[in-house]
């Protein structure tokens, strides 16, 4: 009796919350995680192995930090790690990747140990960090209504399904326009599920060996892009959203299953942002103190995927691109809403905030840097030159 007082009981709309987090992150960068491997020389056997550590170390992960902190810590691939390794692992041997990614994650676990990172965090204010969130998410909002150029009607329906559910139902107002979205594409006939066939991963271990090229080519922008591009904007995701969850812990953790699973394939795990952000407003559950189950639930999901990794080809294919597209902008319709109207409620700081916001939305690269990271530094810097002394 006393277990089942413990643990977690998940509502309708925390395990939809959670589905969707998992749907939206893979089906929208697992292409590039295939190139990746590609690039490395991976047949189906280590793409599928990639798949399997990945999934599980993501899943795991996530379920044990969000019931200690009771809080939705999310975890995703570094999509911006599977880039880079895509258009420079060309030539790469496998084993040397792996080193590699083991080198990324072991710094990863340093900076969480020291507590760098976390220190640099605490000293963002608040409205940056919220114009840095509404940034990032911006693009995924405009995507809801670019896709109508191409799939109108589809798009158009989810959108009036997710409007009515406000209205009506509101906790499961994504849950609704993700019904109409599937009922009417496979009335259209673009719910290609006939390829798809249920087949398990199998581990393949790959020993790693080490060069001063991909050290340098690899290893430290790894690091660098997933740190920068990822965990910051993850933590962010966090603050903005009231959740005072230890960063360095997160880190190590994180940090330390990757180089576990790095010679199966896992190139990079790390703070999930974009789709966090799905598990941490009020579609989730109204009471954010019960939102982390929404990122249990996913992380189930990410542990499912994992084993049935061959599976996953089949699975992406199935769904139009449109769908996934204008699911994951009507998913943070509130959190964009709500990031914006933190940024600019302070007038002594919206001249900065908005900085952040823009620079972050521009997209601007800089050293293979990420556009988050720059609008950190244009935020801040903006901050400390308009702030008036007290």
């Amino acid at each position: 009796m006393q277990l089942r007082q413990r643990l977690p009981t998940a509502s309708a709309s925390t395990l939809v919350a959670g589905g969707i987090t998992t749907l939206v992150g893979v089906v929208s960068s697992a292409a590039i995680v295939f190139q990746a491997a590609r690039a490395l020389g991976a047949g189906p056997a280590e793409i599928a192995s990639w798949i399997l550590a990945l999934g599980v170390g993501i899943g795991v992960t996530s379920i044990a930090l969000s019931l200690r902190y009771r809080a939705p810590v999310v975890l995703a691939w570094s999509t911006p790690g599977a880039a880079l390794l895509a258009t420079s692992g060309h030539g790469v041997s496998m084993s040397e990747a792996v080193g590699a990614f083991l080198l990324a994650a072991a710094l990863t676990v340093v900076v969480g140990l020291t507590g760098l990172f976390e220190r640099a965090v605490d000293l963002i204010p608040a409205s940056i960090a919220a114009a840095l969130l509404g940034g990032v998410l911006l693009q995924f909002g405009i995507g809801v209504f670019t896709t109508m150029q191409d799939q109108f009607w589809l798009v158009a329906s989810m959108l009036a399904g997710y409007l009515l559910g406000k209205r009506l139902l509101p906790r499961y107002a994504v849950l609704i326009a993700l019904v109409v979205g599937v009922a009417l594409a496979g009335a259209q006939g673009s719910l290609r599920l006939g390829g798809v066939e249920i087949a398990l991963a199998a581990p393949v271990w790959v020993w790693p060996s080490w060069s001063l090229h991909t050290t340098i080519s690899i290893a430290i922008p790894l690091f660098v892009i997933t740190t920068t591009s990822q965990n910051l904007p993850g933590v962010v995701t966090l603050r903005t959203h009231g959740y005072s969850t230890p960063v360095s812990p997160l880190l190590s953790w994180t940090g330390a299953v990757n180089v576990v699973l790095a010679p199966l394939g896992c190139f990079g795990i790390n703070l999930a942002a974009i789709t966090a952000a799905l598990c941490m407003g009020r579609d989730a559950h109204e009471d954010p103190a019960q939102r982390y189950k929404a990122s249990i639930a996913s992380g189930v999901c990410y542990v499912l995927l994992g084993i049935f990794g061959a599976t996953l080809g089949g699975l992406i294919a199935a769904f139009p691109l449109a769908l996934i597209t204008a699911l994951a902008g009507i998913g943070l319709l509130d959190t964009i809403g709500g990031s914006l109207a933190k940024a600019t409620e302070d007038a002594d700081s919206r001249t900065a905030a908005l900085i952040a916001f823009l620079v972050t939305a521009s997209g601007l690269t800089v050293f293979g840097i990420a556009s988050v990271f720059w609008g950190l530094v244009a935020g801040v810097a903006a901050h400390l030159i308009t702030r008036r002394r007290s």
